[in-house]
């Protein structure tokens, strides 16, 4: 074997050695619809009936089979913490939006909170868990933006003398969850009827002037995070 022959050689194995790297199959849009219907049926039913509903139940909703679900979430953690970062995702896109508004600062803040209800922020009640993951890498970013800009919008209500000096984040969120959740057993069809006549009875009275002094303290980040 010559000189040159053996360096086409090496060559041509170095080159078998290192294929081009393929890129990775991009997911078929029928596969995207099925995991966003998911995620859609699992959210109203966590609001409905709490994370522990069987996941039966949502792929009968989603309109799916058991198996689809279970391809997309490999246990109910994980569908758990999608349907979480979906919500807050949601959320902080309406809190931006809030916050980009001119004009009046307490209804720009009214309509963050009763875009939040549609929202269905209220499906974020697994992260009062004691086994939920909240320091999950998908969910802190969506957290720390929502807390921020949801501050801020409070914060421009504050300094325009419209939102009373008394109340504070977890105030805020904790009232628009816990009004914007039917009872139990009832639909989310049938209580959204009322859930902004109740919401907007709510922020009523959080404007300022105050007509009476809140018992207790104001509900903070930190309360809502122990």
């Amino acid at each position: 074997m010559t000189q040159g022959s053996s360096h086409y050689d090496q060559e041509r194995t170095v080159q078998t050695a290192t294929p081009v790297p393929r890129k990775a199959p991009r997911p078929r849009a029928d596969a995207l619809r099925n995991r966003e219907r998911i995620v859609t049926a699992a959210r109203e039913m966590f609001v409905e009936f709490g994370p522990e509903v069987p996941l039966d139940d949502v792929a009968r909703r989603a309109g799916v089979g058991n198996a689809t679900v279970y391809r997309n979430f490999p246990d109910r953690d994980a569908l758990v913490r999608e349907v979480v970062c979906s919500v807050m995702d949601r959320t902080v896109r309406a809190a931006e939006q809030a916050l980009s508004e001119t004009g009046d600062a307490f209804e720009a803040l009214e309509r963050f909170a009763h875009t939040a209800a549609d929202e269905r922020i209220s499906a974020l009640c697994p992260m009062v868990s004691s086994t939920f993951d909240q320091h999950h890498p998908d969910l802190e970013d969506a957290r720390r933006r929502a807390e921020s800009l949801v501050a801020q919008l409070m914060d421009r209500a504050k300094a325009a003398g419209q939102l009373r000096t008394d109340v504070e984040y977890g105030d805020l969120m904790v009232g628009v969850a816990q009004l914007s959740r039917p009872p139990a057993g009832t639909g989310c069809d049938n209580a959204d009827r009322f859930v902004h006549r109740h919401l907007q009875l709510f922020l009523d009275g959080m404007r300022a002037p105050a007509p009476t002094v809140l018992p207790g303290s104001a509900v903070t980040v930190e309360d809502l995070r122990r």
